[in-house]
């Protein structure tokens, strides 16, 4: 079986590590993939198991990408196309493949209402249109997809590569200068206005008088950067928050802190939810999008309406307070972050979806014509 997968993003955030976890389990089960991707982006520069084609991919108003991809789909002969993000691929994705005589899927990754005429014109070419969660599923739902191409498979987690580690929290605390009863609080997520940066640093004050211990570093690159390091300084948070950008060893630093916080008022599920989980880390986040498909409240750790400053606030404050709660928390979050979204789950999923799609068109193939 051979798949060609587009994924339009440039750098390996949340959409593109799965990709990655997908092709490379896909290729553990003798699939052979080609990677669409574009020329510079982070998986070109560090491919999965699978063939690298290039092609520029410049967004929905790059009407060339179309006659690129349907030339590209012609020369490789795949037996089926994927298409794994936005920025146009979704919308040319299908049309390319439909026009190349291919049968597709797409993964729908984010947490966003569409017109009903865009969603009608960009998923028609699709067999199946994967939801990561339970709102992108009705959404796509209230799209006009019906139910027999929907399909929902929740991103997947590396539980091998993010796991408890007692040893973490020294690595931690000698990496960013913290003093040795330190509580580290995290933020792991683009620096972009849907995250929620801002409404966390909003009741971060009243948080740090409460508890004077409390340190922040916030993982992730974007656009609010430099408003958010002024707003940092205007409320007099300097030594208290660190905005730490990206760091490839995440992995070895994710364990060695307290609690999670994940503000975003918009989220489609949350691959930074599956790496605390799997670390070991209980989370306080808002209850947006897919968010509660990830964070079991009370159970894995807390979830707070969306907007809610003082829930927000209150429920962080109270972990902080509760070391045997978090304990308990990361605990559970672990346990289910092996039983429910493992690597190897999420590529059988896809290689049962890939195999289903490719079975019902050979039925129609084959399938007598009636005179």
């Amino acid at each position: 079986m051979r798949i060609l997968h587009i994924e339009a993003g440039r750098h390996l955030y949340g959409g593109a590590a799965q990709v990655r976890y997908l092709i490379d389990g896909l290729g553990r089960e003798r699939v052979d993939n080609v990677l669409v991707c574009p020329p510079g982006s982070a998986l070109a520069a560090e491919p999965p198991a699978g063939r690298i084609a290039p092609v520029a991919m410049h967004g929905e108003l790059d009407l060339a990408m179309l006659p690129r991809l349907v030339r590209l789909i012609r020369a490789e002969h795949p037996d089926l196309v994927h298409v794994h993000s936005r920025r146009g691929a979704d919308l040319y994705g299908g049309l390319a493949a439909a026009i190349a005589g291919v049968p597709a899927v797409l993964t729908r990754r984010v947490d966003a209402a569409e017109p009903k005429w865009l969603a009608r014109l960009k998923y028609r070419p699709y067999a199946a249109v994967v939801a990561l969660s339970r709102a992108i599923e009705a959404q796509l739902a209230a799209a006009g997809v019906d139910d027999a191409r929907l399909k929902r498979i929740p991103s997947a987690v590396d539980t091998g590569a993010y796991r408890p580690d007692p040893a973490a929290r020294a690595r931690v605390l000698a990496e960013f200068g913290f003093p040795s009863d330190a509580l580290v609080v995290a933020v792991v997520a683009q620096l972009i206005e849907r995250k929620g940066h801002q409404r966390f640093l909003a009741v971060l004050p009243e948080l740090v008088r409460a508890e004077p211990r409390m340190r922040v570093l916030c993982f992730g690159r974007g656009p609010l950067e430099q408003r958010l390091t002024r707003e940092i300084a205007d409320r007099g948070l300097t030594q208290v928050v660190t905005l730490a950008g990206f760091r490839s060893d995440l992995p070895q630093l994710l364990p060695g802190f307290d609690l999670v916080v994940h503000p975003a008022e918009r989220e489609g599920l949350g691959l930074a939810l599956l790496e605390a989980a799997a670390a070991g880390v209980p989370v306080v986040a808002c209850a947006a999008g897919g968010v509660p498909d990830v964070v079991e409240h009370g159970v894995t750790g807390a979830l707070v309406p969306v907007g809610d400053a003082a829930a927000l606030r209150e429920a962080v404050g109270r972990l902080l307070a509760a070391p045997d709660e978090r304990a308990r928390l990361g605990a559970a979050a672990r346990a289910r972050a092996e039983r429910r979204f493992g690597v190897a789950g999420m590529v059988a999923a896809y290689l049962s979806l890939y195999e289903r799609v490719l079975g019902e068109r050979a039925a129609r193939v084959a399938r007598p014509v009636s005179r």
